[in-house]
């Protein structure tokens, strides 16, 4: 009896030790990913990496991990002139097979999505700040001039390229008219360096901000 429990208690603590081996290389994993990624190109400032699924060990041996998620504050996207910061960025990745070395990393498919605040729509959308947005119900954004609301429009989006128009004059706007709609045309700006090389599937109004959410497959993130 007494020996059993010496057997017991000796394999608890060689599974104890190889979980923690386990994590340990989990943690070293996913900050040399998140260094890798910054690197590379893929992704515009540092993310938080975590990769999912247990054992971690034997996924790497594998050389491909089931899901992959990636979040952080630091992501930024660009319209071309303007760089502005992804709020709230999360993305998962499914199906992430590696190459000898680690040196390539295939993507099966990923999804995500991010925050783009209005004031750094409107820089995208103009190039300054001379246009201020904000949100105006399910699918619009108002449009105002010097804090005085001139109209309402819709965002709507065409791969990655992201269109604000018809836009409805109101309050001052109706009084401006002819300026006013000179101000208010149809406005359009494409995002590139989009994170993960993955493509725009949606640009949705939302409270705080532009959601963006973004898809992909066969997604080659690294190599």
């Amino acid at each position: 009896m007494r020996g059993l429990l010496k057997l017991i208690i000796g394999l608890a603590v060689l599974l104890g030790l190889l979980v923690g081996a386990d994590r340990i290389a989990v943690g070293v994993a996913q900050d040399e990913a998140a260094d890798r990624l910054v690197s590379t190109g893929k992704i515009s400032g540092r993310p938080k990496v975590s990769i999912d699924g247990f054992p971690f060990l034997t996924q790497a041996v594998a050389g491909r991990f089931d899901s992959v998620r990636l979040s952080g504050e630091g992501v930024t996207v660009s319209g071309g002139r303007e760089k502005v910061p992804l709020r709230s960025f999360s993305m998962q990745l499914s199906g992430v097979e590696v190459g000898s070395g680690y040196r390539s990393a295939t993507v099966h498919s990923g999804s995500g999505s991010g925050v783009v605040s209005y004031g750094d729509v409107a820089r995208l959308v103009s190039g300054t700040e001379q246009i201020e947005l904000s949100y105006a119900g399910p699918g619009e954004v108002g449009a105002s001039v010097g804090g005085m609301p001139v109209g309402q429009g819709s965002v709507h989006s065409k791969g990655d390229t992201i269109t604000a128009d018809g836009f409805r004059l109101g309050g001052l706007g109706a009084l401006l008219n002819g300026a006013a709609n000179g101000l208010l045309g149809p406005r359009s700006f494409t995002l590139t360096d989009l994170p993960a090389g993955l493509s725009l599937e949606s640009a949705t109004p939302e409270p705080d901000g532009l959601k963006l959410t973004f898809h992909g497959s066969d997604v080659k993130l690294v190599g």
